[in-house]
């Protein structure tokens, strides 16, 4: 009666989910490309960050279309409080990830931090749920206090890399001890130009004897 009354709507297409859908509908689902750059034993992502960051593994779930489903899932999820979809995007990958044995020893899940004022207007972080979801299929503890952000910036995602790098980020590592002689998994929304991972990689790796992997939802060509 509720579903009749209050109808679920996909978050892709707007149209009725049944029973059996949640957030997004069999036909979207089927829909969104996918990256699965940790399933094919290619390292084209890992190249993307070669000479700036040194990683063990770095992948993402789907490619990122202007335009497309993938943009409208993204602005959903970011934008408009479906923040659901964030533990939707981190089920999916983490089913796949913790059968492979290169991610089988990550021990912390950090996101990519918000600007607290951001936070504040926001109310969540988008990368939250894919974040905790990872960690839980990764037997690894999710921890959003050790990589904190101290600038505010404007939305960055569809500038080019040149106005990116000119753009102050400010990231600092709290609490660098626990984390030191483990491995961790970064994780954020999109990747672009790889700007922000490498400034939230390169704190990261101040720890002693750390190892670095990232993963994301989505990957922008």
């Amino acid at each position: 009666m509720l579903n009749i009354l209050f109808p679920r709507l996909c978050c892709g297409c707007d149209s009725i989910l049944s029973m059996a859908e949640d957030l997004v509908c069999v036909v979207c689902r089927h829909e969104i490309p996918l990256n699965r750059i940790h399933s094919h034993s290619t390292e084209s992502l890992k190249k993307k960050f070669y000479g700036r960051v040194p990683l063990e593994n770095a992948t993402a779930l789907i490619q990122f279309q202007k335009g497309g489903l993938t943009q409208r899932l993204m602005h959903q999820m970011k934008y408009h409080g479906y923040k659901e979809l964030s533990d939707f995007f981190g089920k999916w990958l983490g089913e796949e990830l913790q059968s492979i044995p290169s991610y089988g020893d990550i021990q912390y899940v950090i996101p990519v931090p918000l600007h607290k004022q951001k936070l504040k207007k926001r109310g969540y972080n988008q990368v939250e749920g894919f974040g905790r979801t990872l960690a839980a299929y990764l037997n690894a503890s999710y921890r959003d206090d050790i990589l904190i952000k101290d600038s505010k910036t404007a939305s960055q995602v569809f500038k080019n890399r040149i106005l990116r790098f000119d753009i102050e980020e400010v990231f600092r590592i709290n609490n660098i001890e626990e984390i030191q002689d483990s491995h961790v998994l970064l994780v954020d929304d999109i990747i672009t130009t790889g700007a922000t991972l490498e400034r939230c990689a390169t704190e990261l790796l101040k720890a002693k004897n750390v190892k670095l992997s990232i993963a994301t939802i989505a990957l922008s060509a």
